[in-house]
């Protein structure tokens, strides 16, 4: 800028404005800084400039905004595209940098900048900002000149700049969004990081073809760990180009350690990653900035506002304020409604000023309350899923109930879906702090979930830590819950060795705490196992010991199932009339309880004894019933065996057609469970349509 003041006496009143508002026309300005030397891997992000300024724009000249966290190459891209497209503005260009060494520039500044520019003598720019615009307005409105503002800090600034001519173009680049410019039209233009092919070419384009296709996989390491960002790839490159001899592979040494990857990003006496990261911010709110630290400590990749205030120990409303904060000055990405994430290289910034402006304890105590946070909300969803069934978890007997619910089992199941990648990180993340108490009682939690979904990688891999976590704690009683729920899996998943296994241990500490609900859980599911391998009579032993025991500590529900799994191994035994009876006893027990899904898959069990008894009109009866209630509460896994019944049920009447079609459907759902029974349904549908 050339001058924060002008002393002008001649100046100011509406006659010098006249006088002075055509400036001189050969003045020409071409103020656009020098073409960064390494361009690479934006070719996208050109054409879509092209197609967003050729738009037709309602009134006035374009205004297009470049934003995108610092350091992911903003004004490369301005500055590239303006050079390609220089003679479209045969009046000139104009430059200035809108946030100083002090801090942001005058509005009214700027336009004394470019009134001079323009050739307006500096004695004749008025000093009223209002006068200043009037002029520049004046000077802009037949001309064609292209604008570009770096580094645009608020809407203000860049309203005052815009000229008059509608075959003008103002380009904005800034790390804030600057929303309120949607008042003028604007579109904008989120600048992203490099993707991998984009950041090669960037090293390519520094380092030579071959020498990076002679370290071909460290160059790419180097490249990942650059995340995309342009700068961090400047420098990366910069610091090899000059040691020609160095290997890759050293570089990406120095900066896998995440604590020391920012300062190692930086030339010598140029700012490093981590200034021009800190620039941005320092310029946020405090609230902005404590939110921005402690979510780095969340445990997985994308967070929601509940889990961001649970992180920073704020109120959601105060949450919500210091989140769009941060969106606006991109230092989060939102990725779905309400929905953040950080790119990399922030992510490891955040922890970094974590560090720098409070201790690690502070990041330590937001993992904390992120992980117990995600267990209440997994707790509520739990009691909403599967109300009935007796728990050990220490929260279900301390929980608030002022705490709010999901509206029904829809949202419950919605929500767990969403977060399930998070629960599976908070899972590993306790047992990495050693929290263990936290980590089973994640895993006790989600066993309504799994049920419904039979997600089997996620309930297998969370229940491996959450043993652990169980035994180091020296809870016989969780741990034994534990070995049942992985059990469980076990045997749907045909791997009836380790479902004997862990069910056998469960026995034994069920027994040595004398915990009778956990005798009898691990009885049935010891029924399950033997059932799998084809051992009826074993099964039968021990679905018969677990009612007797469910009996007597009058779990009516636990009665209810061992007497549905009494009844489907009759049938499969052709003791028809008895199974019936065990079956409807079971049916009418859950209905009463109020349990719809258990309801269901009981009516499922007893339209297969119909089936089997040769009474194909009451086995359809029970099994579209079945199929009513389970779509009502959106239970895909189950869907899939009472189409799979039904599928049985036509092909047994001779609808071949009807039967393929529910094989097919079967098929989908069980393939989204990760269910072996994926494959089953598919051969059966397609055996079927053979002719």
């Amino acid at each position: 800028m050339a001058r924060k003041s002008i002393n002008n006496t001649e100046s100011g009143s509406g006659d010098d404005v006249a006088r002075t508002t055509t400036g001189d026309r050969s003045v020409r300005p071409a103020q656009l800084p020098l073409l960064p030397r390494i361009f690479a891997g934006r070719g996208d992000e050109l054409e879509l400039l092209r197609n967003v300024i050729a738009e037709e724009s309602p009134a006035g000249p374009a205004l297009v905004v470049l934003t995108g966290p610092a350091g992911v190459g903003k004004s490369a891209l301005a500055l590239r595209w303006l050079a390609e497209h220089r003679d479209e503005f045969a009046d000139g260009q104009l430059f200035v940098g809108l946030e100083g060494p002090s801090g942001p520039v005058n509005p009214g500044d700027v336009l004394d900048w470019f009134l001079v520019s323009l050739g307006v003598p500096p004695k004749r720019v008025p000093d009223a900002p209002g006068q200043r615009a009037a002029m520049y307005r004046s000077l802009t409105s037949d001309r064609r000149i292209a604008v570009l503002l770096e580094d645009a800090v608020s809407a203000a600034q860049v309203r005052a700049a815009i000229p008059a001519g509608p075959d003008s173009l103002v380009m904005v680049t800034s790390r804030s969004r600057l929303s309120g410019l949607a008042l003028d039209g604007a579109r904008w233009v989120e600048v992203l990081p490099l993707d991998e092919s984009g950041s090669l070419a960037v090293l390519e384009e520094i380092l030579g073809a071959e020498r990076v296709a002679a370290e071909a996989t460290a160059t790419r390491d180097l490249a990942r760990l650059c995340a995309g960002l342009p700068l961090a790839l400047a420098v990366a490159g910069a610091r090899l180009s000059t040691r020609p001899r160095r290997a890759v592979q050293r570089e990406v040494a120095d900066l896998q350690n995440e604590h020391r990857r920012l300062e190692a990003l930086r030339l010598h006496e140029d700012p490093s990653v981590a200034a021009v990261l800190d620039s941005a911010y320092m310029q946020l709110a405090e609230g902005a900035r404590t939110l921005y630290r402690m979510c780095s400590a969340h445990p997985g990749r994308e967070f929601g506002v509940g889990a961001a205030a649970a992180a920073a120990d704020v109120p959601e409303n105060s949450a919500e304020g210091a989140l769009e904060q941060l969106l606006e000055a991109n230092f989060l990405s939102e990725i779905a409604d309400s929905r953040f994430t950080y790119h990399d290289v922030l992510l490891v910034h955040a922890r970094r000023r974590s560090g720098l402006d409070g201790s690690f304890a502070d990041e330590e105590a937001a993992a904390r309350r992120v992980i117990e946070w995600y267990l209440d909300r997994t707790v509520i969803a739990d009691l909403v899923i599967h109300p009935l069934r007796p728990r050990l978890g220490p929260r279900y007997l301390s929980r608030d109930h002022a705490e709010p619910r999901f509206a029904d089992e829809a949202a419950a199941l919605s929500w767990l879906e969403q977060e399930r990648s998070n629960l599976r990180s908070a899972v590993d993340s306790a047992a990495k702090f050693g929290w263990d108490e936290l980590a089973w009682q994640i895993c006790e939690a989600l066993w309504g979930f799994f049920l419904r979904t039979r997600h089997y990688n996620d309930w297998i891999a969370m229940h491996d830590t959450g043993l652990r976590c169980a035994v180091r704690c020296g809870d016989r009683r969780a741990e034994a819950r534990l070995r049942s729920q992985l059990g469980f899996a076990y045997a749907k998943l045909r791997r009836f060795d380790d479902a004997f296994s862990e069910n056998k241990q469960a026995l034994t500490l069920a027994e040595m705490t004398d915990d009778e609900q956990a005798q009898a859980t691990a009885l049935s599911q010891l029924g399950r196992a033997a059932r799998g391998a084809g051992d009826l009579d074993a099964a039968l032993r021990y679905f018969r010991d677990a009612r007797d025991m469910q009996h007597l500590l009058r779990q009516w529900r636990g009665v209810a199932l061992c007497r549905r799994r009494i009844g489907d191994i009759l049938v499969q035994r052709g003791e028809y009339a008895e199974a019936v009876t065990e079956l409807r006893a079971a049916a009418d027990t859950m209905e009463e309880l109020g349990d719809r899904i258990q309801h269901a898959r009981t009516l499922l069990f007893l339209g297969t004894a119909y089936q089997a008894a040769d009474e194909p009109a009451l086995a359809e009866t029970a099994l579209q019933e079945a199929l009513t209630i389970v779509r009502a509460v959106s239970s895909p896994y189950y869907e899939a065996e009472v189409l799979a019944g039904l599928g049985a049920a036509s092909e047994q009447r001779g609808d071949v057609e009807s039967a393929a079609s529910s094989y097919r459907r079967a098929g989908e759902l069980y393939a989204a469970a990760e269910d072996p029974q994926a494959a089953v349904m598919q051969a059966r549908a397609t055996s079927l349509a053979q002719p």
